[in-house]
């Protein structure tokens, strides 16, 4: 039975109340009916689970998420949260910046993780959790390819991977904003692409280079083609976001929706358990990346989100200014985008080294 059966029919005049108290005494009737046992309590971590996606956070922070959690109580041998404290989450981050050695940036997403267990979950304030200490990220510069280096490793991509690799220069995509791109997000008459829920649950709008309309026209052609072929086999429908499935009923199962980068096989969604077709792994695009930066003789330690940086230093470089290239960015603070202004002031474009002039 469809559960949304009925739904419009206590629109018109009867109370909300009535509507609850009517949902629960069905699924106790149906339960005894079928002489089913209640349903047991939910795990700490379905709680989690369920807290994280009331707020709305994306799949990948309820994994990380969860990821840690799992890890504290493993290090704690096991024991409930509730019998933890400030000490123990103090004693876990130390293990992971002595022992194991991680980044600030990990360290301080695994605290995160035990913040939100909890002050949103388990409903405890820990006087002394506000006195963790954040560990301070190193202020590296950002790995930047030249541009004959950006052309070297173009030329070991084909197919799929160089678009791919062509909006995260071209457009200044990071890889899961690229991959995450449907059909309806590119608009190839205006040179312009959104971005859907961004970092930070942003929208933007970026710049589509003018090399990538006509590879791009060819792959849609194809992808209109494939579609076409998958909906006369019967095939699932792509993963969708939240709770659009409901709302736009047959969604799923429109071009406009299809990821432009769809994967070759099926999944089961996270969330509702269905069988869909999702985007392309970012694995496989990064595995491809990085073995086309070793073929291009690149020795600086580069990958796909380099292209990113590539793209705001070129830009940078060509007279745009700051405040333009931060809004191609989705940076919602100016001094994230001025890392990459150190190529506007190195010290050996207007320093002459003594070695070279040494009257």
């Amino acid at each position: 039975m469809d559960k949304y059966v009925g739904y419009g029919s206590w629109r018109d005049g009867k109370s909300l109340n009535n509507l609850v108290v009517a949902l629960v005494i069905g699924r106790v009737a149906i339960m005894e009916l079928l002489d089913m046992e209640s349903p047991k309590s939910p795990t700490l971590i379905g709680v989690v689970r369920e807290s994280i996606r009331l707020r709305h956070y994306s799949l990948r922070t309820e994994t990380a998420y969860v990821g840690w959690i799992l890890r504290y109580i493993q290090f704690c041998s096991r024991r409930h949260p509730r019998e933890l404290g400030a000490e123990e989450i103090t004693t876990f981050l130390t293990h992971l910046a002595v022992d194991l050695k991680v980044s600030a940036s990990t360290q301080n997403q695994a605290l995160a993780a035990l913040v939100f267990l909890y002050r949103e979950v388990l409903q405890l304030d820990l006087p002394l959790l506000s006195k963790v200490v954040r560990a301070d990220k190193p202020k590296r510069l950002p790995v930047v390819l030249t541009h004959a280096e950006v052309r070297r490793v173009f030329a070991e991509l084909s197919g799929r991977s160089r678009l791919v690799v062509g909006l995260l220069y071209g457009s200044g995509l990071r890889l899961f904003e690229a991959l995450e791109l449907r059909v309806k997000d590119l608009d190839l008459e205006r040179r312009e692409l959104t971005v859907r829920n961004g970092k930070g649950g942003k929208d933007r709008v970026t710049i589509i280079p003018d090399d990538l309309v006509a590879p791009l026209r060819v792959h849609l052609a194809n992808l209109e083609a494939w579609f076409l072929r998958e909906r006369s086999a019967g095939g699932p429908g792509v993963s969708m976001p939240n709770a659009l499935q409901r709302k736009y009923v047959g969604a799923s199962t429109s071009l406009g929706w299809q990821w432009v980068f769809p994967s070759r096989t099926y999944t089961r969604d996270a969330y509702d358990g269905l069988i869909v077709r999702h985007h392309v792994h970012p694995r496989s695009l990064q595995r491809t990346v990085n073995l086309a930066i070793m073929r291009a003789g690149i020795r600086k330690p580069a990958g796909c989100h380099t292209f990113r940086h590539c793209f705001a230093t070129h830009l940078l470089q060509a007279g745009y200014d700051i405040r333009s290239v931060q809004e191609l960015l989705g940076h919602a603070d100016v001094t994230t985008t001025m890392i990459y202004t150190h190529v506007l002031n190195r010290g050996g474009r207007a320093v002459r080294s003594p070695l070279d002039n040494p009257e």
